[in-house]
């Protein structure tokens, strides 16, 4: 880790990183996050009778859309076209919470922990959407950078902070 923000100049202003020289290669990045809710509110999504339907399914979706998306919403973020997004989700019965996890894969002159981290986000925000009505206490946590690969600064496994 070079210690240095990429993403200003010598003045101190905003930059998009140039990636020009950079060579490409295939690059993968894997994010994570959890959502708590009560036991009812779990046991809605996971038995399908959530008014709303298929919470999971639209959660995903939403989760891949946002992921395609990210350039558009991280303002400096490089416009990618990952070549895979997945999300899976893990039920939690003892927590009462749903984890999401993010896999993103391209080959190219950068990587997409930005999309997955998005992916992940949107995903719990979209559980969150679409369970309000029956649980505002819900809890978006631990949305982290599980693992990346790929690139000059090779393989990151994340840990717990």
């Amino acid at each position: 880790m070079s210690g240095e923000f990429t993403h200003f100049d010598d003045q101190g202003q905003a930059i998009m990183v140039d990636v020009g020289q950079k060579a490409v290669t295939s690059r993968e990045a894997v994010a994570s996050g959890r959502i708590l809710m009560r036991p009812e509110t779990l046991e809605m999504i996971v038995g399908g009778s959530a008014r709303k339907g298929d919470v999971l399914a639209v959660a995903r979706i939403a989760g891949i859309m946002a992921a395609k998306r990210t350039a558009e919403l991280i303002p400096l973020c490089h416009p990618l076209a990952p070549e895979h997004l997945a999300i899976d989700f893990t039920v939690d019965d003892s927590d009462f919470a749903i984890e999401a996890r993010c896999t993103a894969s391209i080959t190219a002159k950068t990587g997409l922990e930005m999309e997955a981290l998005t992916g992940v986000s949107v995903a719990l925000l979209t559980i969150y959407d679409m369970c309000k009505a029956v649980d505002r206490g819900m809890r978006i946590d631990n949305i982290r950078l599980l693992r990346k690969s790929g690139g000059k600064s090779g393989l990151f496994i994340g840990g717990e902070i």
